[in-house]
């Protein structure tokens, strides 16, 4: 049996890294265009699947709870609240299993493992970027899988977080789009 995971988390000065950018809106090709998607998108949203987990790494409610206690500062996000586990379904059902979830001031962190299947699947989803690598191999070490989906969404993409500088893009990439498909208006 492997040693107990250990999520301890990292100095608190650590500096955030991007892992995550969002998507060109169309028409956006200038130089600048890396400063101009700062400004668009709610958040990231991680989307974990483990397959294949030893039934004792998603039937322990003291694990779930540790990793759920410490991974939000581990991918440096803020707790606002302890975590919460419950165990749901009847013995040997498919539904058997344990759900937790921690509220984080950017958003939640949820996961539901079932027993029978030997799976998990885990939510993180946060309006700040974390380090989605430190947050995949912190779960992968705790359920150890036998195989992994994830998937990363940029939620909200459309959503401004600075409208006044939104304006002054969207205006611009009218004129270049104009200018582009000859419908610009001289005065």
């Amino acid at each position: 049996m492997p040693p107990p995971v250990s999520l301890t988390s990292k100095p608190a000065k650590r500096q955030r890294r991007p892992v995550l950018k969002a998507m060109s809106p169309r028409g956006l090709g200038e130089a600048d265009a890396d400063d101009d998607l700062r400004m668009f998108g709610f958040g990231p949203h991680l989307v974990f699947d483990g397959y294949g987990c030893p039934v004792d790494r998603l039937d322990n409610v003291s694990r779930l709870y540790n990793l759920l206690d410490r991974l939000p500062d581990r991918i440096n996000m803020t707790k606002i609240m302890p975590p919460y586990v419950f165990r749901h379904g009847h013995s040997g059902e498919p539904s058997e299993g344990l759900s937790g979830f921690v509220l984080i001031a950017e958003s939640h962190i949820s996961m539901h493992t079932f027993l029978s299947r030997r799976f998990v699947n885990v939510d993180i989803f946060s309006c700040e970027n974390f380090d989605v690598e430190d947050a995949l191999s912190a779960l992968r070490r705790a359920f150890m899988p036998e195989q992994v989906e994830w998937k990363l969404f940029d939620r909200g993409r459309e959503f401004p977080k600075q409208l006044g500088r939104s304006r002054a893009v969207v205006s611009r990439d009218r004129k270049t789009l104009a200018r582009t498909l000859g419908l610009e208006v001289t005065r």
